[in-house]
């Protein structure tokens, strides 16, 4: 009997998890893109790489120092790591750069609106990767997402081929650093804090030797504002949101699915385009655009509704979920 009312509770406390991570998760990634916008273009950063090696260095330290106070636990490294990563870090780095470097290259809105795409993406890579299988509903409300995104870019007045195409590169990679954080998260393998510590570990010196032979290193160092206090505050918020960023995905996805997550930063995504319309000055209205914009959260938050009837969970025999009863990593 005991065992029993375990299992109700667990029941019980699973939902609240599920929607406690997605909303961290929505808090987090809403707040680093404004960050990120207003480092990138108000103050005119000149690289988008070395803020991304900002975040990649937080992100160690504090997982580092949290690991030597045994506040948390992951395994120590061996020869098997990289092995067992792969090729999660290189997805990774793809989805850092590229996600820095389209926010400065268009208009907010527009930029939300190009990341829905991120969506069917996600899907198709579950479908394919960790062999799940969605209801009609679901797959419909997704559809919805993506009608609205279509009618919305297509009345984009300040169209950017290097922004449009940094973005859909950043949708392919986001989906598939979902799906592989998703299969590589097993508590009995790395763990949520061990694929967040190795990810950065490994591609950091990369990047900043990425950063030196192209340049930006030399033009980080004779960036005139670091002097000032303001944007140097800035800088430091949007390392530590890089972090929470990091953390608050892979908490997301290990609670609910790959697809959630995404769903959620889209409808973050869109608000982010209502908040647009009112302050940023590089929204430009048109009627098609605004439609859009309302479909994509009509279906976004369709997709929600069925996210907490459960609707959205797999149809598939072994069902990642059950991750759930072993919350520690």
């Amino acid at each position: 009997m005991k065992a029993g009312e375990e299992q109700v509770a667990a029941a019980a406390v699973a939902p609240l998890r599920r929607l406690l991570s997605a909303l961290f998760y929505g808090v987090c990634s809403f707040l680093i893109v404004l960050v990120n916008k207003t480092v990138l273009t108000t103050y005119r950063f000149p690289s988008p790489l070395f803020l991304g090696v900002g975040q990649m260095v937080t992100t160690i330290l504090i997982l580092y120092v949290s690991k030597l106070n045994k506040i948390i636990h992951f395994p120590d490294f061996d020869k098997n790591i990289p092995k067992k990563l792969f090729p999660l870090p290189l997805i990774y780095v793809g989805n850092h750069i590229s996600g820095l470097s389209s926010t400065s290259k268009l208009s907010l809105p527009m930029f939300t609106v190009l990341r829905k795409f991120t969506i069917p993406l996600t899907l198709l890579l579950e479908v394919m990767i960790l062999g799940k299988r969605y209801s009609l509903s679901v797959v419909l409300s997704v559809f919805a997402i993506i009608l609205g995104a279509f009618i919305a870019a297509g009345s984009d007045l300040a169209f950017s081929f290097e922004g449009y195409t940094s973005v859909l590169l950043n949708d392919v990679f986001t989906a598939a650093n979902g799906v592989y954080t998703k299969q590589k998260i097993d508590p009995k393998e790395l763990g949520k804090y061990g694929v967040i510590f190795y990810n950065a570990c490994f591609m950091v010196v990369p990047t900043v030797l990425i950063s030196f032979f192209t340049g930006d290193f030399q033009q980080v160092t004779d960036f005139k504002q670091w002097s000032n206090v303001l944007f140097v505050g800035q800088f430091l918020l949007s390392c530590i949101l890089g972090f929470l960023l990091m953390y608050s995905t892979v908490l997301c996805s290990y609670y609910n699915s790959a697809l959630t997550t995404t769903v959620v930063g889209a409808i973050k995504n869109v608000s982010i385009a209502y908040i647009g319309m009112l302050v940023g000055g590089d929204y430009i209205f048109s009627v098609l655009n605004f439609i859009g914009l309302n479909i994509c959260m009509a279906g976004g938050l369709r997709y929600s509704f069925l996210t907490i009837q459960g609707q959205d969970s797999p149809k598939h025999p072994t069902d990642e979920e059950n991750l759930i009863s072993s919350p520690k990593s």
